[in-house]
């Protein structure tokens, strides 16, 4: 990013070796985002330090709610349910399986987003601003409207850096197709150079595509209808779910064992049975989801309620969630899963 923007006089070359290590080394996104551009930063290092009462409420806010979670909900999910079934999806009936890839989907989401929350809000108390990565993205009405809520700093650096230099759109309909099949499919080789990461990239080309050309004809899509609208977003959290199968399995063998189980061993008998012994898991996740899809203005009425309390509330709130983060904490405490990227 420094060599490319500097190029571009996008930025200044910076005025001393130790700022270029900082920016490089910068310790709350290091390890997972959000994917920090020279241009965005460096200039960041040569303001003064300030962070005024409201920033400080809304740093804390994020980093507690990242935390939460992380924590209270994703490792709970992942530990009691999801990783007991991905690691032997065989073992289990079909809807145990749907179950756990729709599980593993809200995993995913509040993991990552809890760990970009929490660099966010700590880079905001050291004095530097740090780009929003995430935009509810399981409330998309399209697969290219998902990829513009979710990991947005690395959505955009694929663009901008290797979907736009291919060509982007401007060399006809057919090339456009194609540079977007090359920059999802070197997406998914950015997670990982197996076969699983290459067929979830490839999806999600394959939808950016089709989609591209389905709007062009669809009589639904600027309509502004609920139910249109409900069935835009359930359509597409459906199809990005389905791609979790290849992002999750730790082989193309367990991807199709999983796919096996759905399809041919749903048994639908054991549905209540199973629900009532993962009850906890199932609560959780419905919890997870409920609050994901809740009005915006919801959320943001508690975050500036949050901000405006006094120092002592925060004190008190920020005391009572760490409690309840405790409780959680399990001794298989789950890394943050885009560690491993």
């Amino acid at each position: 990013s420094y060599t490319v923007d500097v190029y571009r006089g996008k930025v200044d070359p910076v005025k001393h070796i130790l700022d270029f290590g900082f920016y490089v080394s910068f310790f709350p996104q290091l390890v997972a985002g959000p994917i920090v551009r020279a241009s965005e930063f460096i200039p960041q290092l040569y303001k003064r330090y300030k962070l005024s009462y409201q920033e400080f409420g809304f740093a804390l806010f994020l980093i507690l709610k990242g935390l939460t979670k992380k924590i209270v909900i994703g490792d709970f999910i992942a530990i009691n349910f999801i990783d007991r079934v991905f690691a032997n999806p065989s073992g289990y009936s079909g809807f145990e399986n749907l179950s756990a890839l729709f599980g593993y989907s809200l995993q995913v989401y509040v993991d990552f987003s809890g760990y970009t929350d929490i660099a966010i809000g700590v880079a905001l108390l050291l004095g530097f601003r740090l780009p929003k990565n995430f935009n509810a993205p399981y409330k998309a009405t399209s697969v290219g409207n998902f990829w513009k809520r979710w990991h947005i700093s690395l959505s955009s650096w694929l663009k901008d850096y290797l979907y736009i230099p291919l060509g982007g759109n401007r060399k006809g309909r057919i090339l456009t197709d194609v540079n977007l099949m090359i920059t999802m499919l070197l997406g998914g080789l950015w997670h990982g150079a197996s076969w699983q990461f290459l067929v979830w990239g490839g999806l999600n080309g394959v939808g950016l595509v089709i989609y591209k050309q389905w709007k062009k004809i669809s009589p639904y899509e600027k309509s502004k209808h609920w139910a249109v609208r409900f069935w835009k977003i359930l359509n597409t959290f459906v199809f990005i779910t389905f791609t979790r199968i290849w992002f999750r399995s730790e082989s193309m063998e367990k991807a199709n064992q999983l796919i096996h189980q759905i399809i041919h061993e749903f048994d639908a008998s054991i549905i209540p049975q199973v629900i009532w012994s993962y009850r906890m898991v199932f609560g959780i996740m419905a919890l997870g989801y409920f609050s994901h899809w809740v009005p915006e203005r919801w959320k943001q009425a508690m975050l500036d309620r949050f901000i405006r309390t006094s120092v002592w509330a925060k004190i008190g709130i920020t005391i009572l969630i760490l409690f309840v983060i405790y409780q959680s904490w399990s001794s298989d405490l789950q890394p943050f899963i885009y560690f491993q990227f």
